[in-house]
């Protein structure tokens, strides 16, 4: 709207206000006054005096050129909707309530869209929208306080901002906390001197997403890759406060704790992540693959050479130092190939 004024501005005096920024911020204005007044009337009038050198600006808008100049911008709010439904894996005609939070869902054409797509469902405009995150703060305040009898029995669950796992081998990550997504805990296996490494983030590799913190367990016994069986139980309080921890199946047990200011993101860092792991999606999934090929090849190396070892007195010298030979080769080919492509592990 400020666009389309500038260059009336222009058009109607033969001069330029877009290189003033006082011009600019009092025109900004009135078009945030004249964005209300449509919310409630189909004509609106924009009257500054004295905008730029002496000459005074007057015009009027209808709500239909309003909703003409921005339509683009109002189907760009059905977006994240959209994104919200598929991230909690819930389809439309399950939502029972269509609550509106900002004073923009006051424009008659942003309401329209958003019954349009919940296929003609009413919207809850029971509660002022600049008051609804304030509404649901508070009402969050009262159910953790336990002073309302009426509230106590108000469920309300806490959802992860970031994907939170573990970083596994060749640094790619375990996730076991989805992106909001309720607190799980799950079984799995240490590697490399039982160092556990917590992280967040949506990348598929750790290096590209933000270090909480990490475990160091000693006195575990030496044992094969995937024997050594560790619970890692990840939660979430009310608080927003990260707790980790661990038991090994011989009972010996390891905690962190991470608090908002301690090494978790801020909701900038946050939605800058988001939009960086959407962006590198794709090479993420190459990168992937590539490690998945890598340990899939060394895996079957090992195989071999432990079968070699447990089968040695059945084969012959000359069979035995052949496929010893080839194995050696392959893992000799594997420290000498970082960089290969994944044709060239699965060839």
């Amino acid at each position: 709207m400020v666009n389309q004024f500038v260059q009336e501005f222009k058009r109607k005096n033969k001069k330029d206000i877009s290189q003033s920024p006082r011009a600019l911020r009092r025109l900004w204005t009135a078009c945030e006054k004249a964005k209300r007044t449509l919310s409630s009337i189909a004509l609106t009038t924009i009257e500054i005096d004295s905008l730029f050198e002496g000459v005074n600006f007057s015009s009027s808008i209808t709500c239909t050129k309003f909703e003409e100049m921005n339509m683009d911008l109002f189907n760009k709010c059905l977006k994240p909707v959209m994104k919200c439904l598929r991230a909690v894996n819930i389809k439309k005609e399950k939502v029972a309530e269509i609550v509106v939070v900002g004073g923009s869902t006051r424009i008659p054409k942003v309401q329209q869209l958003l019954q349009d797509f919940f296929d003609g469902k009413e919207l809850c405009k029971s509660i002022n929208p600049e008051e609804v995150v304030a509404y649901g703060a508070v009402v969050q305040a009262t159910v953790l306080s336990g002073e309302d009898e009426k509230l106590r029995d108000i469920l309300l669950l806490d959802v992860t901002p970031l994907s939170l796992g573990l970083e596994k081998a060749e640094g790619k990550m375990t996730v076991l906390i989805p992106r909001n997504r309720w607190i799980p805990h799950q079984v799995l296996s240490t590697y490399l001197d039982n160092v556990i490494q917590v992280f967040e983030g949506e990348s598929r590799m750790t290096s590209d997403n933000n270090l909480l913190g990490k475990f160091v367990l000693l006195g575990i016994p030496p044992a094969p890759r995937g024997v050594p069986q560790v619970t890692v139980l990840f939660e979430i309080n009310c608080d927003d406060i990260l707790n980790v921890s661990t038991e090994e199946t011989t009972g010996q047990k390891t905690k962190i704790i991470v608090s908002h200011d301690n090494g978790r993101l801020s909701k900038e860092q946050i939605e800058k992540m988001v939009q960086e792991a959407e962006r590198y999606k794709s090479n993420d999934e190459e990168l992937k693959k590539k490690v998945e090929s890598k340990n899939a090849l060394e895996n079957y190396a090992i195989i071999m050479s432990n079968t070699i070892k447990n089968i040695a007195a059945k084969l012959d010298a000359g069979n035995k130092k052949k496929t010893g030979d080839e194995i050696e080769q392959a893992f000799q080919w594997l420290d000498d190939n970082q960089l290969a492509k994944v044709e060239d592990y699965d060839y």
